[in-house]
């Protein structure tokens, strides 16, 4: 059985590892058939709260795997960038309930920088770089690089990506707010580890919460992001995990979470 993406837990975190380092993790279509089962594994298991996101090698990854996309074109089968097979990965990662943390190791190019559109929060290696590549193999972009990184950095920084191909450092996207924190490369491991961790003792109910109501802020307006959180957090208080925080606060003691 190929271990072509590293599948590993620790705690009640769910580790995922792109481990084709010898083509800097370039995505095909065993690789991204893989990704989606291992996210809805991980989504629908009561006993992982955090998904970790990384690459193997020198490379988080280098986008499609222009071999495979080549094949497919001349099949039929997709566009640019593997549409027809990248697509239900793109859809698990964007759907994914539960909060879904990248660890950033190297460069992470097209299909691989617009992986990391979909996650929650991104630690970056200091050697890490972000670029979107598909102009300079004459290719549109096809899992958010267009639709969705203008959300992330505003609409001219994305085109000035889109348009020149050209790669930006960890803290340049740190600057621009799509990372969250850069770290000397060696450290990067704990550090996310450790981020996780910490997290996964939160109810996962809050944190699916969370997670939905901050993604429809970034889909609706205003407005009716605002309405959304209030009605998550009404469902919220007839749960068991909310009482448990209160309980817990008014007892002085750590709260214990079983996700109901």
């Amino acid at each position: 059985m190929s271990n072509i993406l590293e599948t590993y837990r620790r705690g009640r975190v769910q580790w995922l590892r792109f481990n084709r380092p010898e083509v800097l993790n370039a995505l095909n279509s065993e690789l991204l058939n893989a990704l989606r089962d291992a996210l809805e594994q991980a989504s629908a298991d009561p006993d992982v709260r955090v998904i970790a996101l990384t690459g193997a090698g020198r490379a988080f990854s280098a986008g499609g795997d222009l071999k495979f996309v080549l094949g497919e074109v001349e099949e039929g089968a997709t566009g640019p960038d593997g549409v027809a097979t990248s697509v239900p990965a793109f859809t698990a990662l964007r759907n994914c309930p539960k909060p879904v943390i990248a660890a950033v190791n190297g460069p992470a190019v097209a299909g691989g920088f617009e992986l990391l559109l979909f996650c929650d929060v991104l630690f970056a290696a200091e050697s890490a770089t972000f670029a979107d590549g598909h102009a300079n193999y004459g290719l549109l972009p096809a899992g958010g690089g267009a639709a969705v990184l203008p959300r992330r950095i505003g609409p001219q920084r994305a085109k000035a990506l889109l348009f020149s191909g050209d790669p930006v450092s960890a803290e340049t996207m740190r600057d621009w707010g799509m990372v969250y924190q850069v770290v000397p490369d060696d450290q990067l491991q704990a550090c996310v580890e450790q981020f996780c961790t910490k997290i996964a003792q939160k109810s996962p109910l809050v944190l699916q919460g969370m997670k939905e109501a901050a993604n429809a802020a970034l889909d609706h307006n205003e407005d009716l992001g605002l309405r959304h959180e209030m009605l998550l957090l009404r469902n919220h208080m007839s749960s068991k995990d909310f009482h448990e925080g209160l309980t817990a606060f008014t007892q002085k003691r750590a709260p214990v979470f079983e996700g109901r």
